[in-house]
């Protein structure tokens, strides 16, 4: 085990080491081809790119989107990157943040379930964002640098033997975007260690706004994803970082996850494509919910909203402390998403969570917090402070009749990935909540791109379809 406590100060020799994980990041980032991906790991890049494009396009509508953009339009001009889902172009670290806030910020982007981490959401706005400013990076490229990038993020998480403590997806997150602009900019392998340093110097990620429901959860990601540009330019031009970016004294591990063991993460790079083995968010809600989700739209079946009584639904202890918030009469959206009363009321009340029920009145309608009292979300007690599965949902009806049900794996996990169809049913309900519309024409030109992304010569064909056709 690496370090496995923070309160333990490394020996002088610990301390010569502590730059290994930033160097065999950085080894493995700069070095992988497209060639070494596996065919699983390429198809499943093009999903979650496509998903991720989806889920940031919708993100264009929700609450605070405007507000993020508003500001940024104050801190630099140009038009060198996508807004997506506006027809307007900002400065790539605008674009980046902007994007990053849109793709997390109603629950509905992909998720490492064994990172406990949401890698593409910092990454791929980082990416497409330098891409668009540099021009001439190609579809290959971005795959092989959303696949070396995940393996950075998604290893960060997987190493973690403690309860998240910060903001995994904002924290991590932005390591991973790092890895993927770092490779993008051709970066020595020197200086991409250097910018692993520049951009924890940088780091931000809170839990504070996750319980309290703030849209600062999702800023967070956007913040990181920003930042990533400029650790890769600032170390660039020969800015120094810092070298025991992850396993020094003050470094990622000892103070934002307290317990730590780096085999699994070493021993994957090169061998392992963390990229195959995102999850799908099937539901627009907080991923600790969807067993509950999934549980009542099967257990509902037949029945009437009037006809339950109670629902208890159990889990390991951290989707209890991530979704057994109280329903309250007039949440934020983002509370909402990460509600479980809430979100299961919803689900009695129309069978299903669609996006539409977190704006407007739906936040506040009576029906819906009146089922939501009903509803309570408990933890199973158990010892994996990372563990989302497995849910149980018990259903009791007026009657007294007793209605059960349990999963090992929730949907859209590895396991059980969504079907095609299925996927691309929610990539074009995301489609019609853009900001600006987008037309019909242009999205399937765009499943039909990054169906063959590995031959597309320049990103910014792609991002083009992200804003409305101009005359």
């Amino acid at each position: 085990m690496d370090q496995p406590m923070a309160s333990q100060t490394p020996s002088s020799d610990a301390v010569a080491e502590q730059a290994n994980l930033a160097e065999a990041f950085a080894s493995h980032v700069l070095e992988a081809r497209y060639e070494a991906l596996t065919e699983d790991a390429v198809g499943q890049a093009k999903v979650f790119i496509l998903d991720t494009l989806g889920v940031g396009i919708a993100g264009s509508t929700a609450f605070a989107a405007d507000k993020v953009i508003a500001a940024g339009r104050s801190w630099g001009a140009g038009a060198q990157a996508t807004l997506w889902g506006r027809s307007e172009q900002v400065p790539a670290g605008i674009a980046a943040m902007a994007n990053a806030f849109q793709v997390h910020c109603q629950e509905y982007d992909c998720v490492h379930e064994g990172a406990v981490l949401h890698p593409l959401a910092t990454l791929l706005p980082a990416a497409i964002a330098f891409a668009e400013r540099k021009g001439g990076i190609s579809g290959r490229d971005l795959l092989v640098a959303c696949a070396v990038g995940v393996n950075v993020s998604a290893g960060l998480g997987v190493a973690s033997r403690a309860a998240m403590r910060f903001f995994r997806p904002a924290t991590a997150g932005g390591f991973g975007a790092t890895a993927a602009v770092g490779r993008l900019m051709g970066l020595s392998h020197a200086t991409l260690v250097q910018a692993f340093g520049l951009q924890y110097a940088q780091t931000s990620g809170t839990l504070q706004p996750h319980g309290e429901g703030s849209a600062a959860l999702p800023l967070q990601v956007g913040f990181n994803s920003r930042a990533s540009l400029q650790s890769c330019d600032l170390a660039a031009q020969g800015m120094p970082g810092m070298l025991g970016t992850f396993e020094g004294p003050y470094g990622y591990f000892p103070l934002q996850e307290g317990q730590w063991d780096l085999a699994e993460t070493r021993a994957a790079l090169g061998r392992r494509w963390m990229i195959a083995e995102l999850s799908h968010k099937p539901y627009p809600a907080g991923r600790a919910t969807h067993g509950g989700v999934e549980g009542l739209m099967q257990l509902m079946q037949g029945l009437t909203p009037d006809m339950v009584e109670s629902v208890v639904i159990t889990g390991p202890p951290v989707t209890a402390r991530l979704c057994s918030r109280p329903d309250v009469p007039s949440p934020s959206s983002n509370y909402a998403q990460l509600c479980m009363a809430f979100v299961g009321a919803k689900v009695i009340q129309h069978g299903f969570i669609d996006l539409a029920h977190y704006r407007g009145a739906e936040l506040t309608d009576p029906v819906t917090h009146e089922i939501a009292k009903r509803i309570r979300m408990v933890s199973d007690g158990g010892s994996d402070p990372n563990a989302l599965v497995p849910i149980s949902v018990e259903l009791r009806l007026k009657n007294g009749e007793l209605r059960q049900w349990r999963c090992e794996q929730m949907l859209a996990s590895p396991s059980r990935r969504l079907t095609r169809e299925q996927h691309l049913t929610k990539f074009r309900r995301c489609w019609e909540f853009a900001a600006e519309p987008l037309g019909e024409e242009a999205r399937e030109k765009l499943i039909a791109m990054v169906d063959d992304l590995e031959t597309l010569g320049d990103l910014r064909d792609l991002t083009a379809l992200l804003r409305p056709k101009t005359n």
